[in-house]
């Protein structure tokens, strides 16, 4: 056995070496990143003023948004400094890079699935709603998601401390994440895969599960209701929610699993764009123009600020 000493720093290739086209991706992401927070932030603020949306499902929007502003700030600006200076990163701030990664992405699957739930209490159990999810319940399911978010994350991250980076320190991608890490491992990654199979599958599945239920029961009682208004306005409620679901589940399951389909370096990095920078930006779209009361208290936000400076 040859001696074997591992990488102590890793290089993010991103995407090309023209000078041309990394400003153009630096503008692209600073943009997008840019958007991400000041959208995700709206949200938050619309929710926290107008008391008329402190509900549970508006509770879980807010959670949501404030998550996606953690999930792009784990990668978007290290990538854009690696854009515009330099494209190391020690070792021990790319674990913890993917850990927060790990972290920020298995809190909103169960997130997700907390909204889904919360759905099919409003539709399927109207009267006794309020009992059911009440505020300690509401908060014990997010605190739960960062707690399950937490375990899962570690269970992931701590057998990668074991592994010997003496093939090539190069990623080629813009962030650490778990498949390009285990790509460059030179010791036998077998029980990382597997470990990271069985809890991806367990937790994805529980909460497909969790959502999939719940929508089946939800979109029986809503056939049932006899007036189509009644009809229109509940399954507006539950759109963008399935919209971000299925957005969500697509991006990270191609994300992790791509390599399975194709081996595609520029498939990889686009599944990365869309799951790590792109989809944190487009939830607070989503929800602002599928959600009826975000949109109309975000259109009077919007229409006080010229009133008011007109006024003076």
């Amino acid at each position: 056995m040859e001696n074997q000493t591992s990488a102590t720093y890793f290089v993010l290739l991103g995407f090309s070496d023209n000078p041309l086209v990394q400003i153009f991706l630096f503008l692209m992401f600073l943009c997008i990143y840019a958007a991400t927070l000041m959208g995700n932030m709206v949200i938050l603020m619309v929710i926290r003023t107008n008391t008329h949306l402190h509900s549970p499902m508006y509770f879980f929007l807010s959670h949501l948004s404030f998550l996606d502003v953690c999930f792009s700030s784990v990668t978007v600006p290290r990538a854009l400094m690696s854009l515009c200076s330099s494209r190391t990163i020690s070792y021990y701030d790319c674990i913890a890079q993917t850990f927060f990664i790990f972290l920020t992405g298995c809190t909103e699957v169960f997130l997700l699935s907390a909204m889904a739930y919360d759905r099919y209490a409003a539709i399927c159990k109207p009267l006794y709603y309020a009992q059911i999810m009440n505020r300690e319940f509401c908060r014990g399911l997010v605190g739960g998601s960062w707690a399950m978010g937490f375990i899962y994350s570690l269970l992931n991250t701590l057998p990668l401390l074991k592994l010997t980076f003496c093939r090539s320190n190069v990623i080629r991608n813009f962030s650490c994440e778990f498949p390009s890490l285990v790509a460059l491992s030179c010791t036998d990654t077998f029980l990382n895969r597997v470990m990271f199979f069985m809890a991806a599958n367990t937790v994805g599945g529980f909460s497909f599960l969790v959502i999939v239920l719940s929508y089946i029961h939800a979109i029986r009682t809503v056939l049932k209701m006899h007036s189509a208004e009644a009809k229109r306005k509940t399954f507006s409620t539950c759109s963008s929610h399935l919209i971000v679901v299925v957005l969500y589940y697509t991006s990270s399951a191609f994300r992790y699993f791509s390599s399975n389909i194709a081996s595609s370096v520029i498939l990889d990095e686009l599944f990365s764009i869309q799951y790590s920078i792109a989809t944190p930006l487009l939830n607070p779209i989503i929800y602002s123009l599928k959600t009826r009361e975000v949109k109309e208290v975000i259109k009077k936000l919007l229409w006080y600020k010229p009133l008011m400076s007109h006024a003076m």
